[in-house]
């Protein structure tokens, strides 16, 4: 059982540990790869339903890449038997050092001391807020401009940027600003959505496997293996989910509607805190 206690200021609820875990699981699958920012969520949920280690969400977050494996199959086994193909080497080149620069970036942030608390959700709720004007901002200028369907070098460094961005601020989204960065380059909704999750692929399984490698090592306290693999579970399935239909939503719809949801999402969390 999760204990009942004061957690910045207000009492947490007493909630078993596997119903913890089960709704973390769901949180981050239903929320890595949409606009929405996962980690700003899990940090919003365990406010109210008590902390859990960085080592499990960083474990449930590389589980959700699975949905993108799974989602993107007939895609990689496609680069897997046509290496010698330009344009598959130019993908997996852009998607190559777009990583390289997130987890250099990734690794200085964390070295600088960077770790995420649920204790004060202000820092989330602004993020949330300021991304969501952003995103209306951005569609507002690509409305009836023309886009592309590939990915630029320069558009390949911005979305390297973006996730550093998401790094360094919880609330912004991996995936969202990764995205908004691609659209800002002039690359249309399905190719930005599609990059961004593709090179989420090596982006949240090295840091998975850092973060593994690190909890080993130190001996650093986690939740039982039993748990973390539900949590797991959890997370790789709903994600699935979410993946597939935003895949096909972005083709005929624009982000708007994942713009007024963060920023009524943030407006809200920060009224909370002034109230």
């Amino acid at each position: 059982m999760s204990c009942l206690g004061n957690h910045g200021g207000r009492f947490i609820r007493l909630v078993p540990d596997w119903l913890s875990i089960l709704i973390l699981g769901l949180v981050e699958g239903v929320t890595e790869f949409l606009p929405v920012s996962s980690t700003g969520h899990l940090l919003l949920v365990e406010h109210w339903i008590g902390h859990r280690s960085e080592f499990f969400n960083v474990i449930i977050q590389s589980a959700a890449v699975l949905a993108v494996l799974a989602a993107f199959r007939e895609r990689v086994t496609r680069w897997a038997t046509t290496l010698g193909e330009p344009a598959t080497r130019d993908a997996l080149a852009k998607i190559a050092v777009a990583f390289v620069i997130t987890g250099i970036g990734g690794l200085a942030l964390k070295k600088a001391g960077l770790r995420l608390s649920s204790e004060n959700p202000v820092p989330v709720a602004t993020a949330t807020l300021v991304g969501g004007v952003l995103f209306l901002v951005v569609e507002h200028f690509l409305k009836g401009r023309p886009t592309r369907d590939d990915v630029s070098w320069p558009a390949a460094v911005a979305v390297a940027a973006a996730q550093l961005l998401a790094i360094a601020c919880p609330g912004s989204s991996r995936s969202g600003s990764a995205i908004l960065f691609a659209l800002a380059m002039g690359v249309s909704r399905p190719a930005a959505t599609e990059f961004a999750f593709l090179l989420g692929v090596p982006t949240l399984l090295a840091a998975g496997g850092k973060e593994f490698i690190d909890a080993v090592k130190s001996g650093e306290p986690h939740e039982p293996w039993g748990l973390i693999a539900l949590g797991c579970v959890v997370s790789a399935a709903s994600a699935f989910v979410v993946v597939k239909w935003l895949l096909g939503y972005v083709r005929s719809h624009r982000f708007t509607g994942f713009a007024i949801y963060r920023i009524v999402l943030g407006g809200a969390l920060l009224l909370s805190r002034l109230a």
